[in-house]
């Protein structure tokens, strides 16, 4: 580590040539090890830098806004906010962040699908004017609240995947939006384009083709009702993956440029989360306490023994978890897979391990099964793509210790 660049709120360590994240983490499990062994993030802020300029390379020219829910650090956000992206903001803590970094309101989305009328209040006196809607009762409370409002009418897509129940809660249909335009219309309130969200993990880009068309149709109905449409939110979806992106830009770069021509005065926007933050953060958490069984009485009645009758299984507790930072496993198919810190011979034995949380609660399970060395109370594991989620957020679990940051960039992406 070369040096730190300060702030009131945090420090970036900027690396010699040569160092990597690994030195890093290790120099960091060596200060833990002496001073109290609490969980850290590792954030390689170079990666966002590579990240918009993968962006730009690939997508340009629609400007992302990032989801701030996804890891609100201020790192992070002064990063992106310094990069030009814009912010996607879900409730009134998020907007004040944003603007407390000295970022202007119109760069700021208010994309919450169930807003409460405070915080309407508080986007219209903060200057954010810009937010989504789906439905009437939204629509009126945005009107009582907001008197500048300008609104993108959030619709459904055709995405037949796991997310489908998630796609049927949010977001109206076209024969809807008519209905939202008669009501916008007599309420006053100015509707200026289109938002629509396709699941990360939605295998079929077709849903694309499908939103983009809805989204046209939409448009042309706009006209009917006399509302100047300028802006069209693809949503978010982004994986990260180069490959990814580019199967999505070749899908819906030429219906853009059929539908939304640059001519036609509308600017494009996505909202990429993930994209940007989830490989830039690495996790390292220590085990605090350990259990062994034998394998066999792990197994239900009836189930043949493939194993050695005196084999154990370890079970690990480490010092974060489902109520910290792996919470998504509550809620989505999160693969957290360790890695261990410490050096162990190649033919070391492996044996069945499970890892969970420090709150002894029966959902707290962060690994379900998984092969490691044997490890011991003070070990280090380690897992990779750990930087969306439940970064900056407070945990549910009141004991529950919210793990370090240390922030890293080489000298060459300073």
């Amino acid at each position: 580590m070369k040096g730190f660049l300060e702030d009131a709120n945090y420090s970036i360590g900027l690396l010699d040539e040569g160092a990597t994240l690994a030195d890093v983490i290790d120099n960091c499990i060596y200060e833990h090890t002496h001073t109290g062994k609490r969980a850290f993030y590792v954030g390689d802020l170079g990666k966002l830098v590579k990240k918009n300029i993968q962006w730009q390379n690939v997508m340009a020219p629609i400007k992302p806004f990032y989801p701030v829910r996804c890891n609100s650090t201020p790192g992070v956000l002064e990063i992106l906010g310094t990069l030009g992206v814009g912010f996607a903001c879900s409730n009134k803590s998020e907007m004040v962040l944003v603007q407390d970094l000295g970022f202007s309101p119109e760069n700021i989305i208010y994309t919450n699908p169930c807003k409460q009328a405070s915080q309407i209040k508080y986007a219209a006196k903060a200057g954010i004017n810009v937010m989504t809607c789906d439905n009437d009762i939204e629509l009126k409370k945005i009107a009582r609240n907001h008197s500048n409002a300008r609104l993108l009418l959030h619709i459904a897509t055709e995405d037949i995947t796991a997310d489908e129940e998630m796609n049927m809660k949010f977001g109206t249909t076209l024969k809807n939006c008519r209905h939202l335009m008669e009501c916008a219309k007599e309420l006053g309130v100015q509707i200026v384009g289109v938002k629509f969200h396709v699941s990360g993990s939605c295998e079929e880009l077709q849903a694309y083709i499908h939103a983009i068309s809805d989204a046209r149709c939409v448009f042309d109905m706009a006209e009917e009702f006399g509302f100047k449409m300028n802006m069209l939110d693809i949503g978010g979806g982004f994986t990260g993956s180069e490959l990814q992106l580019e199967e999505v830009n070749h899908v819906i770069r030429p219906l853009l440029d059929v539908y939304f021509p640059k001519e036609s005065g509308v600017t494009v926007i996505a909202e990429p989360g993930c994209y940007y933050v989830s490989s830039a953060f690495t996790l390292a958490v220590n085990i605090i306490a350990k259990k062994s069984v034998e394998y066999d009485k792990l197994l239900p009645s009836g189930v043949e023994q493939t194993r050695n009758d005196d084999e154990p299984v370890f079970t690990y507790y480490i010092n974060d978890g489902v109520y910290g930072s792996f919470a998504s496993k509550l809620s989505e198919k999160l693969i957290a897979i360790p890695e261990v810190h410490k050096k162990y011979k190649e033919d070391e034995p492996l044996f069945a391990s499970s890892l969970w949380g420090p709150s002894c609660d029966e959902l707290d399970q962060v690994v379900e099964s998984c092969l490691l060395p044997e490890l011991s109370v003070g070990d280090w594991l380690i897992f990779d793509n750990m930087g969306s989620g439940t970064l900056g957020e407070q945990s549910a679990f009141n004991d529950y210790q919210r793990p370090l940051i240390y922030y890293m960039m080489s000298f060459s992406d300073w």
